[in-house]
């Protein structure tokens, strides 16, 4: 008789590729693996990467408050690396617009996910981006797909 193993010691399957012509990388949560978890992941993985949580926009709840019932979660936490931001902000002041980068949770036919808007798909929008907002872009989506990966699987 097989022994089960507990959720975080299983292997997650690999993360889905990131599609270039997307402002969207989405990836569900693994079974198992609670909001709750999705939640603490998100604040223990972010704060090792340093990474602050500035934000959090409870869409949802605002959304229940209204008579509107979402299926699960409908939220976005901001999230803000300032050194890799500034690299970024500095040559582009207008990236700004962009900051602070953002995932959301999500609940979509029983499955919870995690959306994350893609901060080098967001510079494309900048005019002739310079080399260190590229690097600096490419960076910071690094981290923050790592920090999704480590989250969908409620790991710390």
């Amino acid at each position: 008789m097989a022994i089960a193993m507990p959720v975080a010691a299983q292997k997650a399957p690999p993360m889905p590729p990131v599609n270039p012509d997307s402002a969207l990388y989405e990836v569900a949560v693994e079974p198992g693996v609670s909001y709750e978890d999705v939640v603490d992941s998100l604040k223990v993985v972010s704060e090792g990467e340093n990474f602050v949580n500035p934000a959090n926009l409870p869409i949802g709840e605002h959304l229940r408050a209204r008579g509107q019932a979402p299926e699960g979660p409908l939220e976005v936490r901001a999230f803000c690396n300032l050194g890799l931001g500034a690299e970024i902000m500095l040559d582009h002041p207008e990236f700004v617009t962009f900051a602070p980068c953002r995932i959301a949770i999500y609940q979509r036919k029983g499955q919870l996910y995690l959306g994350l808007a893609r901060p080098t798909f967001d510079l494309k929008s900048i005019h002739d981006p310079t080399p260190k907002a590229q690097k600096a872009a490419q960076e910071l989506e690094r981290i923050l797909l790592h920090i999704i990966d480590k989250a969908r699987q409620g790991d710390i």
